[in-house]
């Protein structure tokens, strides 16, 4: 089996099996290969570990329930996703939304902080990383006139050197900002490592240059990290799609392409 075939399966078994109870072990075996073989693949692609990414993909779920079903309990919601008690799912989630379940449930917005992973892009001598954001597809058509502002983290490498939690918070507090600074009808949503897109309400380019703007203004504003402060700035592209049927990758792509313009400026 390819690398690529094998690490497919095994985000597709993954995500098939999040309200389940398996293990590193458990995807191994159904991939056929050893755990060892997966998980070195696995980090190597993705720089995580697999129980990392259940972890990662099972709070995310368990956010949008906290979001969407207000009169739904958090331990109910914790058992769905393998916790057998409030404490060890609040532990977990906070590890990756930095707040607890409750705090959480007290929030206005939700926006997926980790989407499910796609198998990585070759580009030249490298792997693109891609996320799935095919649930967004009907709103992509219905606002085909509408503009992105994509944007990644500078030197998030550099904020990982200091500690790979700093750069998860970095991630996150970014995702926080862009939700602060953008209309609620604007859609905020990542599409790589360090890199996320918002899909505007607006066809009008000024707005979209007016929403850049306050998000560039925020780069002043730093990050502080166990007594460590370090900036949190953001490369900035605006696109908008030329095309009215949008397909897949041509939208992943020019998305990136906004952002690696958005570097070079």
């Amino acid at each position: 089996m390819s690398k690529v075939k094998l690490l497919a399966n095994a985000l597709q078994y993954m995500e098939e099996n999040l309200d389940h109870e398996i293990s590193t072990e458990d995807v191994a075996k159904n991939c056929y290969c050893s755990k060892s073989t997966l998980e070195k693949l696995f980090r190597c692609m993705n720089e995580m570990t697999v129980h990392d990414y259940l972890t990662r993909r099972r709070m995310m779920k368990a956010a949008k329930l906290l979001h969407e079903a207000p009169g739904l309990g958090i331990l109910e919601i914790a058992l769905t996703y393998g916790y057998g008690s409030n404490e060890s799912f609040t532990r977990a989630f906070k590890q990756v939304w930095n707040c607890t379940p409750s705090e959480f449930r007290s929030r206005q917005r939700y926006s997926e902080l980790f989407p499910r992973l796609l198998c990585p892009v070759k580009t030249g001598d490298s792997y693109m990383k891609r996320v799935d954001i095919s649930e967004l597809y009907d709103l992509f058509l219905q606002r085909k006139d509408c503009w992105f502002i994509c944007c990644d983290i500078a030197n998030l490498t550099r904020i990982n050197a200091i500690s790979f939690k700093a750069g998860d918070i970095a991630i996150l507090e970014t995702l926080k900002r862009l939700d602060s600074l953008t209309d609620p009808e604007d859609v905020v949503f990542r599409i790589g490592g360090d890199e996320f897109a918002i899909l505007t309400h607006s066809s009008d380019p000024a707005y979209a240059e007016e929403t850049a703007a306050k998000i560039q203004a925020q780069d002043d504003q730093p990050l502080i990290w166990e007594d460590i402060t370090f900036p949190l700035r953001l490369h900035i592209g605006l696109t908008k799609p030329a095309v009215s049927n949008i397909q897949y990758q041509e939208l992943f792509t020019d998305l990136h392409t906004a952002i690696e313009n958005g570097r070079q400026k």
